[in-house]
């Protein structure tokens, strides 16, 4: 992605004050080359804070660690507590191994002087018991995050065998970490009416990114409901978007797109 398209871009958005700019979007943002830069570029031109979100797969690569040192906020994922369960559930590139990934977690925490939170996504019948949740909190102990999140599937996943876990034991799971998770998972779906509204173009743009839910949508973009619901319904009629669902709930992605940006890539 040209650095200045993005920076073109950024500079469309500010003037809806969001609380944190944050580089995440659809892949890994490590790999892109020049997140110090574009960091730097931020900075220069707005006093909001920039945040990272990341798997945390390259933080063992010194000039990563480098790039992201003047984020104010970076919230790295840790969903397994052994190299067994980390090829099953993040399934990652053949030469990071979990020792690697969980090594590189730590270092940056020791070079790292901004906010450092990490988030953990368990799956039922996978990493929702304690026993595993119990491993990985071990792991964080080792990471020191000043905050730790719990999170789970609710969106459609990459592998239709990954379910969500309950509130209630997600709650229960989040005792087991020092300090106590706090549990982020959006089962609520909850929007609010805004004040300013976006065009079908930037719904589009957010779909390309991930499948999203109408809430997901009207939360992102400063959309009534009821607004995203007819914009959604011309897309449909007009074969722009496809639809899915999981446990009920609908989602929406652009026809054609790509729809493995979901919670197990974390």
């Amino acid at each position: 992605m040209p650095l200045e398209k993005i920076w073109q871009e950024l500079q469309t958005r500010l003037f809806k004050q969001p609380d944190f700019i944050t580089l995440g979007g659809s892949g890994e943002p490590t790999l892109f080359s020049r997140t110090g830069e574009l960091i730097d570029r931020i900075k220069t031109m707005t006093k909001i804070p920039v945040a990272i979100l990341t798997n945390g797969s390259l933080l063992w690569k010194e000039n990563v660690r480098k790039q992201l040192l003047k984020a104010d906020l970076v919230i790295p994922s840790l969903d397994a507590g052994d190299e067994e369960m980390f090829q099953a559930v993040n399934r990652p590139q053949a030469d990071i191994t979990f020792r690697k990934m969980l090594e590189g977690l730590i270092r940056f925490r020791q070079e790292y002087q901004g906010q450092y939170w990490l988030e953990v996504l368990l799956i039922e019948g996978y990493t929702a018991t304690e026993t595993e949740a119990a491993k990985i909190a071990k792991c964080a102990a080792l990471i020191k995050p000043k905050r730790i999140q719990l999170n789970t599937v609710t969106r459609p996943p990459a592998e239709k065998f990954a379910l969500n876990v309950s509130p209630t034991r997600l709650t229960e799971l989040a005792k087991l970490f020092n300090p106590t998770a706090e549990v982020i998972a959006d089962f609520e779906n909850s929007s609010q009416p805004a004040e300013f509204s976006a065009n079908r173009e930037e719904i589009l743009n957010l779909l390309r990114r991930r499948p999203c839910s109408l809430s997901d949508i009207a939360n992102g973009l400063g959309l009534h409901r009821n607004e995203v619901l007819k914009h959604i319904e011309k897309m449909a009629a007009q074969n722009q978007i496809t639809k899915s669902s999981i446990k009920g709930a609908a989602y929406y992605a652009v026809k054609g797109g790509s729809t493995t940006n979901l919670p197990l890539e974390d």
